[in-house]
This record gives structure tokens, C-alpha cells and sequence, in this order.
């Protein structure tokens, strides 16, 4: 088993890079599937009206195609996980086309006593960014191993 000290060695590394692009197709279907009606996702005509110019996507949309996250390589000792909750971040819209690049680092690791023993916390941060290298999104999970 991998100590706490040697975890915390690994905070600030980068995982590998995760990139999604987004579709208009994608954003209609995330917008249907949680039934929002908002215009600005998917009527476009309304939505060139707006100071937006066009379709964006919801902020969710980046939720759920982050769901899989990724961690940093390495001895991790991931045996059970429990989600831990996640914050959000959201700067600027979501358009189709864009190409979002998503680098996520360990952040944080510490050590807690449960009732079934020892837990460690994993804080991971992710930086999310358009094809422009501008910041989209930032977020910020939690993964308890236990």
C-alpha cells in the first residue's frame, strides 16, 4: 500500500489530457434529456438574439461528459470509491463546435478515521478549455477510498 507521504508527491501531477467535442446534436439531446426548454439550447433562431449569438450549451452538458474523469497515473490505491461531491465552476459558454481540453491534478490526499477504518480523500481540480485556450470551467471533485 502506497503511504499518505508518497500520495501527496503526486499532488500538482497531471493526468493525461481528456478532449470532448461538443455538437450541436449533443447539446439538443443533454437539453431534451433533462427537459430543459430553455431557448438558448436549443432554438436557434431565439438564441441568435441573445448576446450569445447562437446555441450554447447547457452547463450540465460538460458535467456529464466529464463523468468519467481521469486521475493521475501511478500507484493510486483505488480498491472501493465513494464520491465525495463536486463544485463547479462555469466562465464562460459552451458552443457547438467547441473542442473542450480537460487536464485534471490531484489536488489534495489526507487521511481520515471512519467506522470501517481508515478513509483517504483524493481532491482532484480540473481546468476545462476551448479550442482558444480559454478557460471554460474549472471543477473540483472528491473520491473516497475507504
Amino acid at each position: 500500500m502506497v503511504s499518505v507521504d508518497e500520495l501527496r508527491g503526486m499532488i500538482g501531477k497531471e493526468a493525461k489530457v481528456e478532449v470532448t467535442q461538443i455538437e450541436k446534436g449533443m447539446i439538443k439531446k443533454a437539453a431534451e434529456a433533462i427537459g430543459d426548454p430553455n431557448p438558448l439550447w436549443q432554438d436557434e433562431k431565439r438564441a441568435r438574439k441573445t448576446k450569445y449569438g447562437g446555441i450554447i450549451a447547457p452547463p450540465g452538458l460538460l458535467i456529464t461528459a466529464m463523468m468519467s474523469g481521469s486521475r493521475p497515473e501511478g500507484s493510486m490505491p483505488f480498491q472501493r470509491l465513494l464520491a465525495g461531491g463536486g463544485e463547479w465552476e462555469f466562465l464562460l459558454p459552451i458552443r457547438a463546435g467547441d473542442v473542450i481540453t480537460s487536464t485534471t491534478a490531484l489536488a489534495d490526499v489526507y487521511e481520515r478515521e471512519g467506522k470501517a477504518g481508515k478513509m483517504l480523500f483524493f481532491i482532484f481540480e480540473t481546468i476545462h478549455k476551448n479550442q482558444l485556450d480559454e478557460v471554460v470551467a474549472k471543477s473540483r471533485s472528491t473520491l473516497i477510498n475507504y
